[in-house]
């Protein structure tokens, strides 16, 4: 079936989806329902129908999604046939953290490494990951192939980071500076804003008093 596009809400939830069908055991659940899969999870049913039927169709009456069919379509969906690298610029507490999380795999990434240009920050992880000279990162793109990074510098350095980043053959950008970047039109740019996360996490607190 051809990678189709996913909304965001909906990839979050698939990897519970993923966990929780590889945990059955495949004789006894040829076939399984949304309807199962919703109250394994104490999700909507409603949901877990219109995520399913994001990725992998309607299930057929009766008798729901083939299990192994509905894994297989899953990990295709994630990414986890084709496992791509990321780095990270920047590797404040931030950029560390994300270096060392686990949970990336899941959606068929692996932060390879980190660069920065403080010579004190350059050093292997607790994660095992090393932070390179900031010196390194084109050299390092180019030779690992590295299709997408994550920018955790300062604001006043972010787009010079940026434009390095695109220079070197990057395809995406995930940005947490709290700046707006520049970049072509065919490099996707997202951006994070932790604090107008939060501030709207804020408001709906609010909002529920």
């Amino acid at each position: 079936m051809k990678q189709t596009a996913v909304m965001r809400s909906t990839l979050g939830r698939l990897p519970a989806y993923l966990q929780y069908l590889r945990s059955l055991d495949r004789e006894e659940n040829a076939n399984i329902s949304a309807t199962v899969i919703a109250k394994a999870l104490g999700l909507g049913e409603v949901q877990v129908r219109k995520d399913l039927s994001a990725v992998s169709g309607a299930g057929r009456p009766k008798l729901g999604y083939h299990t192994n069919d509905l894994i297989k379509r899953l990990e295709e969906v994630l990414g986890q046939y084709s496992l791509a690298k990321a780095v990270i610029v920047g590797a404040g507490r931030l950029g560390n953290a994300l270096l060392g999380y686990n949970g990336f795999a899941d959606y068929g990434l692996e932060i390879s490494a980190a660069f920065d240009s403080d010579p004190s920050k350059l050093n292997d992880t607790n994660a095992g990951k090393a932070v390179y000279p900031l010196s390194m990162l084109e050299e390092y793109c180019k030779r690992e192939d590295i299709k997408i990074a994550v920018i955790t510098v300062p604001a006043v350095a972010a787009q010079d980071i940026c434009d390095r980043l695109v220079a070197c053959g990057i395809d995406a950008i995930l940005n947490f500076a709290p700046c707006t970047l520049s970049v072509p039109d065919n490099v996707i740019l997202q951006n994070e804003n932790l604090a107008l996360s939060l501030a709207h996490l804020k408001h709906q607190m609010d909002n529920k008093q």
